[in-house]
């Protein structure tokens, strides 16, 4: 495939899966916008912060003026109900849906023609596993935000998830 000149939101792109989602897409052609809480060569912040999300999103628009792909990837915390702390849980909501739904929304004016979003979910919201509450609930949440988009922004922008692990 070919993605010159697309441009791609990637959450998370510093490592891991969203490192090679990154790569791929620039092996493509495509211009990469990665936002993540480590070092990388365009934005470095937490998308847990309202105040990041906006100022990452005002930057990809400065830069590149449209969005062609936006891929929700970022990691939620893993943790379980023994250990994981009220501001713990909600981070991960933060992280796994709030962020995603925001994003979206910041990006909805700027999104090209045959634009994507893609969600990176996981069979753990189905299929869970001990002490993983946080991470569990995240899934669960952008599994649904996933069909609810599709539905909402059906015609304008192609709502999909890919489940891993």
């Amino acid at each position: 495939m070919e993605f010159k000149d697309k441009i791609v939101v990637v959450t998370g792109g510093a490592k891991g899966i969203g490192k090679c989602i990154k790569e791929q897409f620039e092996a493509h052609g495509a211009k990469v916008c990665v936002i993540d809480i480590l070092d990388n060569d365009y934005f470095k912040g937490d998308i847990a912060d309202k105040a990041t999300l906006e100022a990452f999103a005002q930057k990809v628009i400065k830069d590149y003026g449209h969005v062609d792909y936006l891929i929700n990837n970022a990691i939620p915390l893993f943790k379980g109900i023994d250990k994981c702390t009220f501001d713990e849980f909600r981070y991960a909501l933060d992280v796994g849906v709030t962020a995603p739904f925001y994003l979206t929304k910041l990006f909805l004016p700027y999104f090209n023609t045959d634009a994507s979003i893609v969600n990176i979910s996981s069979t753990r919201d189905r299929q869970s596993q001990p002490q993983s509450e946080s991470y569990t609930a995240a899934k669960g949440g952008i599994h649904a935000l996933t069909h609810a988009l599709a539905i909402s922004l059906a015609g304008k922008v192609r709502v999909n998830s890919i489940p891993h692990g």
